[in-house]
C-alpha cells in the first residue's frame, strides 16, 4: 500500500477490466505497464492496478475516502477486540470467583470453556446472516446482544448465571467473524495484508489487555470491576457502530438494476435499504445457509483451518493457565500478574510492526522474480517464519516452567509465541482471501471457528496434562503439532494452486 490518502485515479484511454476470478487462479498482477490495455484504474502511484476494478458509482464502497474507510476498519477492529478481552479477563479473576463460589478455579476453567464453542458457532452464523440481511443490521445486532451480555457478566450473582452470560457473548464474535469480508468489501487487494494486520492485531492483543486490567483490578477491589471496564468499552463500541459504520454490501453483478444501499443511515443500520438489492442480487436463504459448508469443501480452506487450530491452540491453552503458573510457581500476586500481561501486548505490536511491511515485501519480492503475478501461495512464505519462532518459543517456555528458570525467560517466551501467531494469522487470512475472494465472509468465518475451538481444546486439557506429565515433556508435544502443521504449508504451496484449478472457485447455490 502506497499513501494511506490515496484514490483511484482512471488512466483515461479506453474501458478495461480485470477478472478477479482468473486472477485468483493464475497470480494477480498489479503492475500497469504488464496490461495490454493500459485503461485501467490505478492507486494514486499511477503504477499498481486496483483490484477488483471500481465502478463509477460513488455509493460503491471501494470509492469511499480513505479516511471513511479507515475510520470503519478501526471501529470494526475495536468490536473485535472485546470477545476475547471478555474471555480473557475472566482469567485473574479465577481465584477470587473461586472463593466467593466455593469451587476450585480448575472447576470454573473447565466449566468456561463453553464460551469457546459459542465463539465459533456464532462465527459461522455471522456469515450466514450477513450474507441474508447485510454486514451492518447483523454487526448492530450481534454488538447489542454482546453489550447486553457484558452488563449481565458483571451483575451475576451465582456462577450458573455468570456461565450463562459468559457464554451467550458469543454473539460478540461478530467482528472478528466478519472483518474478512468489511476488508474485502471496502479495499483493494494490493491493501489486504496490511488492512488485515491491523484488523487482527485487535483480535490477538485482546486476550492479553483483559488479564492486564483485570489482575490490577482484582489486587485492588472486586473481580466485577474487570467486567464493569468491558461493558463501558461495549458500550463505546456501540455508539461507534451507529455514528461512524456503513453498509458495505455492494453488488457487482451487472444483471442487477440496484446495486447497493442509499437511503438514510438509520435504514441502512435496520437492514431496510439493503433489503430489495440484496434480494435482487440473489442472496436467498437457501444460498445464505449454503456459502459456509460450500467453503470448508475447499481443501485449501480446510487446511488453513486446521494449521490455525493447532497453533492458535497453544497460544489460548498458554494465556489460559498462566496465571496458575505465576501464582503457584512464582508467588506472583495480581500487580505482578498484571505487569506480565504486558509481553504479549508487546509480542504483538512487534508481530504488527513486522507484518506491516514483511507480507508486502515478499509479494514485492517475489513479483519481480516472477513476471509481476504474485500467486496466491506467496502469502503463506511469511507462515514458515512464524511457525519456527512459536517453536522455539513454546520448547523454552516447557523448559523454563519445568525447571521453574526466572519469570523474565518465561515472559520473553510468552511475547515471542505471539510474535508468531501475529504473522501467522495475516499469513493464512491474507491467503485464503487471495484464493476464494468471493467468500471473504466464510473463509474468516472457518478460521476464527478454528482458533475458539482450539483454545476450547487447549483450556480443557492444558492444566490437567501439564500437572500429570510435566511441563518440558507437554510443551515438547506442542512444539511437535506446531512442526507437523507446518508441513500444511509445504503441501499448499506445492500443490495449492492445482487444488484450487480443480476445485475451482466457491459457486454458491441460488
Amino acid at each position: 500500500m502506497d499513501d494511506p490518502n490515496e484514490k483511484a485515479v482512471a488512466i483515461d484511454i479506453m474501458d478495461s477490466s480485470v477478472d478477479e476470478a482468473l486472477e485468483a487462479k493464475e497470480g494477480y498482477v498489479l503492475d500497469v505497464a504488464l496490461y495490454e490495455n493500459n485503461g485501467l484504474k490505478t492507486a494514486a502511484d499511477g503504477r499498481t492496478v486496483l483490484i477488483p476494478q471500481p465502478t463509477n458509482d460513488p455509493d460503491d464502497p471501494f470509492n469511499w475516502p480513505q479516511l471513511k474507510k479507515l475510520s470503519i476498519l478501526f471501529v470494526i477492529t475495536f468490536i473485535a477486540f472485546l470477545p476475547d478481552f471478555n474471555s480473557a479477563t475472566g482469567v485473574p479473576a479465577l481465584i477470587p470467583q473461586s472463593l466467593q463460589w466455593q469451587l476450585s478455579p480448575n472447576t470454573i476453567q473447565y466449566k468456561l470453556v463453553g464460551q469457546c464453542a459459542a465463539l465459533g458457532i456464532c462465527a459461522v452464523l455471522t456469515a450466514i446472516l450477513s450474507n441474508y440481511f447485510g454486514r451492518l443490521p447483523v454487526l448492530l445486532a450481534f454488538q447489542v446482544l454482546g453489550f447486553a451480555t457484558a452488563v449481565w457478566c458483571a451483575v451475576a450473582q451465582s456462577f450458573h448465571s455468570y456461565l450463562a452470560a459468559r457464554i451467550l457473548t458469543g454473539f460478540g464474535i461478530v467482528a472478528q467473524a466478519g472483518g474478512m469480508m468489511f476488508i474485502k468489501d471496502m479495499f483493494f487487494f494490493h491493501e489486504h495484508p496490511r488492512m488485515i494486520n491491523i484488523w487482527s492485531g485487535g483480535v490477538i492483543v485482546s486476550p492479553y489487555l483483559g488479564p492486564l486490567v483485570e489482575s490490577f483490578i482484582t489486587w485492588k477491589t472486586s473481580w466485577r470491576w474487570g467486567f464493569w471496564v468491558h461493558t463501558i468499552l461495549s458500550a463505546v463500541a456501540l455508539i461507534l457502530l451507529v455514528l461512524v459504520c456503513d453498509e458495505t454490501w455492494y453488488s457487482r453483478s451487472k444483471q442487477t438494476g440496484s446495486r447497493g444501499p442509499r437511503q438514510g443511515h438509520v435504514p441502512r443500520l435496520l437492514g431496510v435499504a439493503q433489503w430489495p438489492a440484496m434480494r435482487e442480487s440473489g442472496a436467498t436463504l437457501t444460498r445464505a445457509l449454503s456459502r459456509p459448508f460450500i467453503a470448508i469443501s475447499k481443501l485449501p480452506v480446510l487446511l488453513c483451518v486446521i494449521y490455525y487450530f493447532i497453533n492458535f491452540a497453544w497460544v489460548i491453552g498458554v494465556n489460559a493457565t498462566t496465571s496458575v503458573w505465576l501464582s503457584s510457581l512464582y508467588g506472583f500476586n495480581g500487580k505482578y500478574l498484571g505487569l506480565f500481561y504486558l509481553a504479549g501486548i508487546i509480542g504483538t505490536v512487534f508481530g504488527e510492526v513486522a507484518g506491516h511491511w514483511l507480507h508486502d515485501g515478499i509479494a514485492t519480492y517475489y513479483a519481480r522474480r516472477h513476471g509481476g503475478r504474485i500467486e496466491a501461495e506467496v502469502r503463506l512464505y511469511a507462515a514458515y517464519l512464524a511457525s519456527a519462532i512459536m517453536i522455539v518459543a513454546v520448547v523454552i517456555l516447557g523448559f523454563a516452567l519445568q525447571n521453574v528458570w526466572h519469570y523474565m525467560v518465561v515472559a520473553v517466551c510468552y511475547g515471542t509465541q505471539v510474535v508468531g501467531i501475529m504473522i501467522a494469522t495475516t499469513a493464512v487470512n491474507a491467503y485464503l482471501l487471495d484464493s476464494y475472494p468471493e467468500g471473504s465472509g466464510e473463509v474468516g468465518a472457518w478460521i476464527v471457528f478454528g482458533r475458539t475451538f482450539g483454545g476450547f481444546m487447549a483450556t480443557l486439557i492444558e492444566i490437567p496434562w501439564v500437572t500429570k506429565t510435566g511441563a518440558a515433556r507437554v510443551f515438547g508435544v506442542q512444539a511437535g503439532t506446531i512442526s507437523a502443521a507446518a508441513l500444511i504449508l509445504v503441501f499448499l504451496q506445492i500443490f495449492g494452486k492445482r487444488i484450487r484449478k480443480a476445485q475451482r472457485g466457491m459457486v454458491f447455490l441460488s
